[in-house]
């Protein structure tokens, strides 16, 4: 039995053995020159999965996403985005103050959409005292929207609408194989539309570090000069371009596992009356509680083994991942109904 249930996110999962075997026996190189051959075979393997003609491996989701937003902007442009999406809320306000753009935030459906209408609306006609609107940013699945997936018919009446108005579209698509489970439509024909599209090695797939930006071969070029400005240029990571690659043959594969078991943690916090989670599409549980405080439960499940984080003022998120098994979430909702006993809730 394990002490510790970690719910807190998918990015804690740890390498497996064999995806480690696979770190220590990769050939590597100096990626800045471009000679990493693990690299440079995780970058055309991710392009090929993505639909696109290159990509880049990056450090990190952040970065990542900033390299989508300054590929496709100018310093003084304005971008659109969702209120509740990624970018706009847990990135340090990177797109002002390293890209230069100026954030406009529409208001992101229940389900991680945005309207159509609320888009074009949105547009500003050209003039000399508008911020040239340049940029759509979408989040597929979307996080802080319970980890909600954009229908593909969402997907491209928000991508073409962008498009038909002069915008490009950057797709935060962290958890995109997540999407391409749930709904079982390749992550490429997902990002079909989108200009430029990201996804993390270090969430559901079970990687230590690491990101991917794939686009044109033009784009990647002009995003490997980005890279290289923020500090992101890295020499033999193909130590970690191999995890990558392991992750991508062996664990994105396996994600229905994890919405299984969400969708089991989600029945099984029904039962108690503090909580009021919601139908999981994916990996992600989030939860308004009804009695008691999120810092007293959060405590209180701390102290019980099982980790999970505030997710707002009354809200808390857990996530199933790699390392959490069925009989973990078991374990957890057993551990959650003494704690609830307890508590007399």
């Amino acid at each position: 039995m394990k002490d510790v249930i970690d719910l807190r996110s998918d990015t804690v999962t740890r390498p497996s053995e064999a995806m480690r075997r696979a770190m220590a026996s990769a050939e590597v190189g100096d990626d800045v020159f471009g000679d990493d051959p693990t690299v440079n075979r995780l970058e055309t393997v991710a392009a090929e999965m993505l639909g696109k003609e290159a990509a880049l491996f990056v450090p990190s989701g952040t970065m990542a996403n900033l390299i989508g937003v300054l590929v496709n902007t100018r310093p003084g442009d304005e971008i659109l985005l969702g209120d509740e999406c990624h970018i706009f809320n847990y990135e340090v306000g990177s797109a002002a103050r390293i890209a230069g753009v100026q954030t406009h935030a529409l208001r992101n459906a229940a389900d991680g959409s945005m309207a159509v209408e609320d888009v074009l609306a949105a547009v500003r006609p050209p003039n000399i005292h508008h911020p040239r609107t340049s940029l759509l940013c979408l989040e597929n699945t979307h996080n802080r929207c319970g980890g909600a997936v954009l229908a593909i018919e969402q997907m491209d009446a928000l991508t073409a609408a962008a498009h038909g108005a002069g915008l490009r579209v950057h797709l935060d698509g962290a958890r995109v194989f997540n999407a391409q489970a749930a709904i079982g439509v390749p992550a490429a024909r997902i990002a079909r539309d989108c200009d430029t599209v990201s996804f993390c090695f270090s969430k559901g797939l079970g990687c230590p570090v690491g990101s991917v930006v794939c686009g044109s071969s033009d784009t990647v070029a002009e995003a490997r000069r980005h890279r290289k400005m923020l500090g992101g240029g890295m020499r033999q990571v193909g130590i970690l371009a191999a995890a990558g690659l392991y992750a991508l043959e062996h664990n994105a594969g396996r994600l229905g596992e994890d919405h299984a078991n969400a969708k089991r943690l989600a029945a099984g916090l029904r039962q108690f009356e503090a909580f009021v989670p919601n139908e999981p599409q994916t990996n992600i549980v989030v939860v308004d509680v009804v009695r008691g405080t999120v810092d007293g439960w959060l405590a209180a499940l701390r102290e019980a083994g099982v980790l999970a984080v505030a997710f707002g003022p009354r809200r808390l998120r857990m996530v199933t991942h790699l390392d959490v098994t069925t009989s973990d979430v078991d374990e957890a909702l057993a551990r959650i109904a003494r704690t609830a006993a307890v508590a007399g809730a």
